[in-house]
């Protein structure tokens, strides 16, 4: 075995080996399987029957068609892997990865990290209103933001020359975002500030994954939290929120016709059509094992006064939160909810809410679908607004 694949295969052990990681046996399982047949290079010939039979056990019925374990727990695998080079494997000298679309893992050196010059070069100096706060920021997001800096293969200049970053920037994702994006307000991602007892994974999750789909095409984005977002902040810029904006004062202040409205136990349908249901409950898994139903709310609505953007990506879960940040980063999913919004001509609507719905295991979606969505008209006209 020569140096690389013994690098490769350390890199296997240490993440087998790592206690924080929290795998299942059939994932502990499903890793060594995968990572064996593509150090040996037979991974691009496995079938998702195979991996149920080799590695699941799987008597010789098995019928992928009828059975999604493989499917879910490779999913879960891909994300717990994701979640382990932000936090403990974040310095280790391999990365590992298993790409969407197949079963083989990949190795890579980690990238060298930029220099202090560098980095100083790529941000914006921050003025006295944008500085981070890092006194009052939760310790995971700003893990989350560190990893995606971290991550940004190069400023936002070059890596409109990499294959891969055009490749990822899908004209889908171009329709969604162009209205934000390219608007020389200030673009700002705001994270809801977590209730007493509520965990911020999800939403430092949710900022991790939007920060790597940003870093490589918009720079000098500002956070802030739920708590500290004050209305002429709403006021001046684009706001990306991510989480429950529910008891948010400034942001349910900006008027807006919605359809949609996110509540504590699902989604309520404020003007339900025919065969709609008027409330989407959110449903907890029956056992460690199976399956969470839950649901994520888009909207996209007009900022104060009918300026700017605001765009919130929510749900009740983490794997809600999740599922809304992927709908509008991952281009096949954007893809669907483009085809699904468009009008017969082809035009998109400018504000809009869509509903998700989401099935997740361990925190983790492992199956996003587009239920329905409502185009909106706007800001409220100022005889409405002066009744309210």
């Amino acid at each position: 075995m020569g140096l690389e694949a013994e690098a490769n295969r350390a890199q296997v052990d240490r993440i087998l080996s790592n206690k924080n990681l929290r795998l299942s046996e059939l994932q502990r399982r499903l890793l060594s399987y995968l990572a064996d047949k593509s150090l040996a290079g037979q991974a691009d010939e496995l079938k998702e029957y195979a991996i149920g039979v080799d590695a699941f056990g799987k008597p010789p019925s098995y019928d992928p068609r009828q059975e999604s374990v493989v499917r879910m727990h490779v999913a879960r695998l891909r994300q717990k892997l994701a979640d382990y080079y932000r936090t403990e494997g974040i310095a280790d000298p391999i990365l590992l990865d298993l790409p969407k679309g197949g079963f083989k893992v990949t190795f890579a050196p980690r990238p060298a990290a930029p220099s202090p010059s560098e980095t100083a070069a790529a941000v914006e100096p921050p003025t006295p209103r944008w500085r981070l706060r890092e006194s009052v920021l939760a310790a995971g997001l700003l893990v989350a933001l560190a990893g995606a800096v971290y991550l940004a293969a190069r400023p936002a200049e070059a890596s409109r020359s990499n294959p891969e970053a055009a490749a990822a920037w899908s004209p889908e994702l171009q329709q969604l975002w162009e209205p934000i994006l390219s608007s020389s307000r200030p673009l700002v991602v705001c994270i809801a500030t977590p209730s007493q007892g509520e965990s911020a994974a999800g939403t430092a999750s949710g900022a991790f994954l939007l920060g790597q789909f940003l870093s490589p095409i918009r720079q000098h984005v500002m956070l802030t939290r739920g708590d500290l977002l004050s209305m002429p902040e709403i006021a001046m810029d684009n706001v990306v929120f991510i989480g429950p904006a529910t008891g948010n004062r400034q942001l349910e202040a900006v008027p807006v016709d919605r359809q949609f409205s996110l509540e504590p136990l699902g989604i309520r349908n404020l003007n339900p059509r025919p065969g709609e249901p008027a409330f989407l409950p959110d449903h907890a898994a029956k056992d460690s094992q199976g399956l969470e139903e839950s649901h994520a709310l888009i909207s996209h609505i007009p900022g104060l006064y009918g300026n700017g953007e605001i765009l919130y990506l929510s749900g009740n879960r983490i794997s809600s939160v999740l599922a809304a940040v992927q709908a509008l980063t991952d281009p096949a999913l954007a893809r669907t909810l483009v085809d699904k919004m468009k009008a017969a001509g082809g035009a998109m609507p400018r504000y809009y809410q869509v509903v998700l719905k989401v099935k997740s295991m361990d925190d983790m979606p492992v199956d996003i679908s587009y239920l329905f969505h409502r185009e909106l008209s706007g800001a409220k006209p100022a005889a409405t607004l002066a009744k309210r």
